[in-house]
This record gives structure tokens, sequence and C-alpha cells, in this order.
């Protein structure tokens, strides 16, 4: 199904058939601030599975992200972190960047790898951050991309996203056209900043 919401102002019916969908293990396409993402509920394992299948890659050795609505529910799925790394996060969310944490028993086994960490992101993006909030917990979100991994024109466009991925998920929301820049990735890991990968959001004074 491909969905239309507009993000300035997105319609709670069709919020609710999202978030109805994700409850029931659906897959969706959705738009953030940077590129395309593919998630589902982070809870439910048969859809996460599912999202490995389409995307042909291995739960273990992928870096999912976890999306969240606002900095108030982070703290239920990482290890207590310091002042210094919650004051970065509060000036850069919603943002174009993705936060490498630690994970607490909270975040399901499916995801913890040899490093126990789970990647953070508030997007500036009212539809997705309004069905976040709506289905009461994080989604799971990788980047749309091809399988070669390769960010390609038509992750933009949410037609061509239909074309590539309708048969393969449940719901593509068309929320208007995406970037080809993805999200800078910063770890915090022990209190010390690393710029992992520089995407669309600006590092310069950062730190």
């Amino acid at each position: 199904m491909l969905l239309k919401i507009y993000p300035e102002n997105p319609s709670p019916r069709e919020i609710s058939k999202v978030v109805n969908c994700l409850q029931n293990g659906g897959i969706v396409i959705f738009p953030t601030d940077t590129i395309y993402g593919i998630g589902c509920d982070i809870h439910n394992h048969k859809a996460v599975e599912r999202i490995s299948e389409i995307i042909n890659q291995d739960i273990n050795r992928t870096n999912f992200s976890f999306i969240f609505n606002d900095l108030g529910h982070i703290s239920d799925y990482t290890k207590p972190f310091s002042n210094t790394v919650f004051k970065l996060l509060k000036r850069t969310l919603p943002g174009p960047y993705t936060f490498i944490l630690e994970a607490n028993k909270n975040v399901p086994k499916i995801f913890h790898n040899k490093k126990s960490t789970v990647g953070i992101r508030i997007p500036n993006n009212l539809i997705i951050n309004t069905i976040v909030a709506e289905l009461g917990n994080p989604i799971l979100s990788k980047s749309v991309k091809d399988l070669n991994d390769d960010i390609q024109e038509f992750v933009t466009d949410p037609e061509l996203l239909y074309e590539q991925y309708g048969d393969s998920v449940d719901i593509i929301i068309d929320g208007g056209y995406g970037s080809f820049t993805p999200s800078t990735v910063i770890s915090c890991l022990d209190d010390e900043f690393e710029v992992v990968r520089e995407g669309l959001g600006d590092v310069n004074g950062l730190f």
C-alpha cells in the first residue's frame, strides 16, 4: 500500500493505519529527515527477521537504529550516560544524527551484538515522530538502499520505492521526496565522542 501522509499536518486516521500495521507485525517504509527508512516494531521478532530477509543482511551484522519521538524514553533502552552526552543529544535532536550508546536489558535480545550498543535517532520529521508516539515504543530503522548498499535515485521518490518494494512491505508512506544523504553517526561510548560517519548533520563545533 502506498499511503500519502502530509508532513506538515499528518492525518490521525492515516497515522492510525500505520500504527495498527506495526502492532500487527507489519513492515513500513517511512520518511525521515534524511533517507527513507524501512522499519517495524522493535518488539516483534518475526518482523525484524522479515526486514533482515528484505534487505538481505544478517541481523547480527547490520547496524540498525531505534527511532524515538523525544528524549524522554531514550534512557528506557540505554545504560546511564553522562550529562555531557545528554547535553549533546538535547542540542542536536530532533535532527539528522544517529548516536551510538550502550544498550540495556530492555533492548530485545535479537539486537544484542558483541558490543551491546544501540543507535538512537530522533528525526526532524513529524510523520515518523507522530507514528512512534502513537505506537508507544521505538521503531526499528534501517536506511533504504539497494542490495549493493548503494543509495540510488529511487530511494528518494516514494512512488519509485513502491515499484521496488511494494510486494515486500506492507505500507510505503508517501511523505514527499527524501534525501540522498544519510544521518551523521556519532559514538558516545565511554563518554568519548567519535564521528563514525559524517552525513547530513553538521559536526563543525559540535564537541
